[in-house]
């Protein structure tokens, strides 16, 4: 599913509300997951799953075009865990 899916989808279950209503809701829920992870913080949806970050370790990397050895800088990367009614579901 993608953005724009999900909008039409809460804007059919939820007919009081207008198109740009919907947006602005799905928008502020995605940012402030986003704000939280970029703050270093976990945000976690019970029966859902938990977002958090993960550090990645700097590293020898290898340009694909010319095969040069490339330094990779550490970064952080989102990680999700699953809850466990979606890896039941899932699985079920």
């Amino acid at each position: 599913m993608i953005r724009s899916e999900l909008v039409k989808k809460l804007e059919s279950e939820n007919q009081d509300l207008k198109t740009e209503e919907v947006e602005r809701i799905v928008d502020l829920f995605f940012n402030q997951i986003i704000q939280r992870l970029a703050d270093g913080g976990r945000v976690e949806l019970r029966g859902f799953g938990a977002f958090s970050t993960r550090e990645r370790s700097p590293r020898k990397g290898r340009n694909p075009r010319t095969g040069e050895s490339v330094d990779v800088p550490s970064k952080r990367v989102p990680y999700f865990k699953p809850g466990k009614e979606v890896r039941e579901r899932l699985n079920g």
